[in-house]
């Protein structure tokens, strides 16, 4: 696995892996992660496509997705310590 390429963003990390005919998407904020993977098949221009996808309401999406994550993992945690 070897990234290909790293996209600035105020809030996460967003890094670009190539693997086994495959683009990983891996977006991190903080201990949390998130990861998608896309066929090199499924996109018409290579990791430019994969560029693409990253617009401003799935990274929208992705924030709100970080925000139930930590919170679920504060509750089970919180859980957990009593």
């Amino acid at each position: 696995m070897r990234v290909i390429a790293e996209l600035p963003h105020p809030d996460f990390k967003i890094s670009i892996l190539n693997m086994n005919r495959k683009f990983i998407i891996k977006i991190e904020q903080g201990n949390l992660e998130q990861t998608y993977k896309v066929a090199e098949a499924d996109v018409l221009d290579g990791v430019n496509s994969v560029f693409e996808l990253l617009d401003e309401d799935f990274l929208k999406t992705v924030s709100i997705r970080f925000t139930e994550m930590r919170k679920d993992f504060k509750d089970s945690y919180n859980r957990y310590n009593y």
